[in-house]
């Protein structure tokens, strides 16, 4: 173990002094990924975990610091993690996405993730990259501001993470595999949860009831990540109202607000004063989903305690939104603002080199081993991605032959009234190879994404690795070229790099590509990216040796 720092952090550590006060150090962590046996809603079961635990250990670190992440894979999955949000500059080869940046880490092998946390503070997360085992395999990235870098909001007393999750009862990978057999969604989850917890709602509550003490009159940080599979969820605090000060580690304007609404991948974190009257909260989330779909509507439930208040207290409930709520949706998702100071100033690139338009897309396709003949897909531009055997950055780095192609087109090829019109023809294209698209290095891209009416218009949080960017437009209906843009925010719009484009609409966003790469793109909904909902940028190597992708590392898992 090494030395504890002045947060009582567990850490390795290098410093590196400069008149006296520590500018930088390297934080190191042993990941055991290891199955172990957990009950949960009076049913026990074995899960895959890091270190036995579920969730997964916080990591700390302050940015400038560099990350030393060693992922040994006990477990009898193939492993690999992704550092959500973590930009990873020039160095994919540490992002995790399998097969995409790396082949996955196999049973009784280690890699060590090699990241260097620069430009970003705030909450991230981390978790598994392959097949469905994020339902176990997550935790918390805590990214403190540099050393006298106050935040841009009063400093709060104290902080807490609040990890939402789902649990199923079942094995998660055997229920998507019969799901998959029979060419249909796999069962919904059995709850939802606050750190591993499902709370009294649920058969067993005793001790898998989350609980936080708050004492009068301090401020209070709350660090909230939606670390669930497949719904978006609202979240709430009986009797307290919720200032939002940061989204995807990005610092906010702050606004108050009675509920937020947190879509999977997205992280929040909300300033709250203990000023209410002593006495027992809850604190709940539920889903949100307006398309009609079903969904696991149940609500995770957490308890907020005043310092020696008894626990025979009965709390009250929150007021939440309807399930199917869109007005209280996207009138909170328009609140959100970059926070556009001089010291976080909101960089949104104002002239477009390469616009690109992404229909999203469900569909349905011939399937001869399945049950009914048949398997639901997911597309964009109705190009289903197929998932190589090797890892496309390898290829890319090595100009590999045969791996993929970068014939991804900019725009569908055929245009239609996208969420309008019902279809006959729910079929999408499946290539021999994955189709991505190349960027060119240092240009600007717009993207639009835009929600289809194939087989059912849906939410969809899209996630991109390797970059932040600005989110500059949304609307319901169908994107107008010629008019929407004139309504985009080009002064402050918010920076993320997870965004939810709303059930038959889209959402416009604006980056700069200067990570050269192969950066992974998908939505965040589990099961579509299983269904082929994903496709990857490769954006190419500047001129100068410092704008060229590093080269891997030694210990790079083999496929």
């Amino acid at each position: 173990m090494g030395r504890r720092d002045a947060f009582g952090w567990s850490v390795g550590f290098l410093f590196v002094c400069f008149l006296g006060y520590v500018e930088a150090a390297v934080k190191t962590y042993q990941f055991d990924v290891q199955v172990k046996n957990v009950s949960r809603l009076c049913h026990a079961k074995p899960i895959v975990t890091v270190n036995g635990m579920f969730p997964g250990p916080t990591i700390y670190v302050r940015e400038g610091d560099r990350l030393l992440i060693n992922v040994t894979n006990h477990a009898h999955y193939n492993m690999s993690i992704h550092w959500h949000g973590l930009k990873q500059y020039r160095n994919g080869w540490a992002d995790g996405p399998a097969y995409i940046t790396q082949c996955p880490v196999q049973t009784e092998q280690s890699y060590t993730y090699d990241i260097n946390v620069t430009g970003q503070r705030g909450t991230l997360w981390w978790h598994a990259h392959i097949f469905w085992l994020r339902a176990t395999v997550y935790g918390a990235i805590v990214i403190m501001p540099k050393q006298g870098s106050p935040y841009p909001f009063p400093q709060p007393d104290f902080e807490f993470n609040l990890l939402l999750g789902e649990w199923w009862n079942d094995d998660v990978e055997e229920v998507v595999k019969q799901g998959n057999k029979l060419g249909l969604p796999p069962k919904m989850s059995d709850a939802h949860t606050i750190n591993g917890k499902p709370g009294p709602l649920f058969p067993c509550p005793e001790k898998h009831t989350h609980a936080i003490e708050f004492e009068q009159g301090k401020t209070y940080l709350l660090r909230i990540i939606n670390a669930a599979l497949n719904d978006e969820l609202f979240f709430a605090i009986s009797g307290h109202s919720m200032t939002v000060v940061e989204a995807d580690a990005v610092y906010t304007k702050p606004f108050s607000t009675e509920s937020i609404l947190i879509a999977p991948g997205q992280t929040t974190n909300v300033v709250i004063r203990a000023n209410q009257v002593p006495g027992r909260y809850f604190i709940a989330a539920r889903p949100f989903m307006d398309a009609g779909l079903p969904i696991d509507n149940r609500t995770a439930i957490a308890i907020l305690q005043y310092k020696g208040i008894q626990n025979t207290v009965i709390p009250s409930l929150p007021q939440l939104p309807a399930l199917n709520d869109t007005s209280s949706a996207l009138n909170y998702n328009s609140k959100l603002r970059s926070l556009n100071s001089p010291q976080f100033p909101c960089n949104v690139p104002l002239k477009v080199d390469r616009r690109l338009f992404y229909t999203i897309g469900l569909g349905v396709n011939p399937c001869p081993t399945c049950q009914n003949g048949t398997q639901l897909t997911a597309s964009l531009n109705n190009i289903t991605f197929v998932m190589p055997h090797v890892g496309l950055l390898q290829a890319h780095y090595s100009s590999v032959k045969g791996v993929f192609t970068t014939d991804f087109p900019d725009r569908p090829p055929t245009p239609f009234n996208y969420t309008g019109a019902t279809f006959t023809n729910l079929q999408t294209t499946q290539s021999q190879l994955p189709r991505l698209s190349k960027i060119a290095f240092n240009s600007t891209v717009e993207l639009v994404l835009q929600d289809t009416n194939l087989l059912s218009v849906e939410s969809h949080p899209f996630h991109l690795h390797g970059y932040n960017f600005y989110v500059v437009g949304t609307g319901v209906g169908n994107f107008d070229s010629k008019k929407d843009p004139a309504k985009f925010n080009l002064v402050d719009p918010p920076e993320r790099n997870t965004v939810g484009v709303p059930t038959g609409g889209w959402t416009a966003i604006r980056f700069r590509a200067d990570n050269p790469g192969v950066w992974f793109m998908h939505c965040h909904l589990e099961l579509h990216t299983g269904w082929g909902l994903k496709t990857a940028f490769v954006v190419e190597d500047g001129p100068h040796p410092d704008h060229t992708v590093l080269p891997p590392p030694k210990d790079l898992p083999p496929c």
